[in-house]
């Protein structure tokens, strides 16, 4: 299921839910952080500053990846046999078990969640987005995956095959989105900046 959007980092439908665990989780954030804020270690605006980078789609290393296979064959048959083994190429320690590469098409979408927590490449795209780890997001990406892409703004062709990939503990998926038409056009530092952590999650599609 083609067709790229403009990502919207905040969902209505996709937040967290207020269940016991994560309020209590919460609280003791929270708490924690008043605790480091009033002893002067941290400023309140550092606090919302590092969530921020933390969450941003922006800081990754999965764009290296996707670089290196769009512009090296050789690498990306390494990367579609054997994920983890390849990425470990580019210097990027991965710790996950098993990573599974799986690349979108024309004719063909990809899209990564976690039913059972909130499993996900940590070492390769940072912490998850708050929207990937909650409930809403784990259930409605199964059952009603269109609708989900739709409110980031991706609406796929029916004729486009949309596959729902359900990473866990012993692997975890990240998608190889298609290049940019104009591919021989950039450089591999261009072609980085165009990669964004949501195409590596499949909730955003074309790129360039």
């Amino acid at each position: 299921m083609p067709h790229d959007a403009h990502h919207h980092e905040e969902h209505e439908a996709l937040v967290i839910e207020d269940e016991a665990g994560n309020i209590e989780a919460q609280i003791i954030v929270n708490a924690l952080q008043e605790v480091l804020i009033g002893k002067g270690l941290l400023t309140a605006h550092e606090v919302t500053a590092a969530i921020a980078k933390l969450e941003s789609p922006g800081i990754h290393l999965g764009a290296k990846v996707v670089a290196k296979a769009w512009t090296d064959p050789a690498y990306k048959a390494r990367l579609m046999e054997d994920g983890r083994a390849a990425v470990q190429e580019l210097d990027i320690p991965v710790t996950e078990a098993r990573i599974i590469v799986v690349e979108n098409t024309p004719t063909r979408h990809n899209l990564i969640t976690c039913t059972l927590c909130s499993c996900y490449p940590r070492s390769i795209l940072g912490q998850p987005p708050s929207w990937y780890i909650s409930k809403a997001y784990r259930a409605r990406s199964v059952r009603e995956p269109r609708s989900v892409l739709s409110e980031f703004g991706l609406n796929l062709p029916l004729e486009v095959r949309l596959d729902v990939h359900d990473s866990n503990a012993d692997m975890r998926y990240l998608v190889l989105p298609e290049p940019p038409a104009d591919l021989a056009s950039y450089d591999l530092a261009a072609l980085e900046a165009m990669i964004s952590r949501d195409h590596l999650i499949g909730v955003a599609r074309h790129v360039g």
